[in-house]
């Protein structure tokens, strides 16, 4: 079947892509590599040993990234809908977030232990409505930092990805009510078209 135009346009850009191409060159799953790696770089997040959640983990370019990092005193515990194939260093469960059944899988992989870091690059199939695709991206959201209140340790620190839009404004307050500061970043590997941003929450409140 012949591509689109809008389809052709997309595969021209991605291959001529500078960070799909550092990936490629550098190991990584996906040029999302680059955006942990820069607001990192800048916040500090990530350190040797830690204990870090990857939500939403799939292909696992944030893992690779937190992986390296933690090395292996650490431990990265990954989580998607979608299969992934494995990391050394990074344990993954596969289901829906949403799922209670697969959250206890998750936890118990945890085994009691609150974690240091919980890092969510998280995105909804795309319906191509932008009022539905909003809302479930806020929703996903939302259970990231549910999840983040429940099982991220006093002091620690929450990075996610949001999309400007329904919903944006009541998250910032209350990962605000959550963290001790909410910090925005928008790393140089997100396409300047895009409207997804990164919120990071540190130092959470006891």
């Amino acid at each position: 079947m012949a591509r689109s135009k809008t389809s052709n346009a997309w595969l021209k850009e991605h291959v001529n892509d500078h960070y799909v191409q550092m990936a490629q060159k550098d190991g990584y799953r996906a040029r999302a590599a680059y955006k942990l790696i820069e607001i990192n770089d800048k916040d500090k997040l990530i350190k040797p040993g830690m204990w870090v959640a990857d939500l939403g983990a799939a292909p696992g370019s944030w893992s690779q990234v937190a992986a390296q990092i933690v090395g292996e005193q650490g431990r990265v515990f990954a989580l998607d809908l979608l299969e992934m194939p494995f990391i050394p260093g990074v344990d993954f469960i596969q289901g829906d977030f949403r799922d209670d059944e697969v959250l206890a899988q998750y936890l118990a992989l945890l085994g009691g232990r609150q974690v240091d870091l919980v890092i969510c690059d998280i995105a909804p199939n795309i319906t191509g409505n932008a009022v539905t695709d909003q809302a479930r991206s806020m929703h996903l959201c939302e259970l990231a930092l549910q999840f983040s209140q429940e099982q991220l340790k006093p002091g620690g620190d929450f990075v996610v990805k949001v999309f400007q839009g329904y919903g944006y404004n009541e998250y910032i307050a209350e990962m605000r009510s959550t963290f001790t500061q909410v910090l925005t970043r928008k790393p140089k590997a997100s396409r300047d078209r895009s409207t997804e941003m990164y919120l990071l929450g540190k130092q959470k409140k006891a």
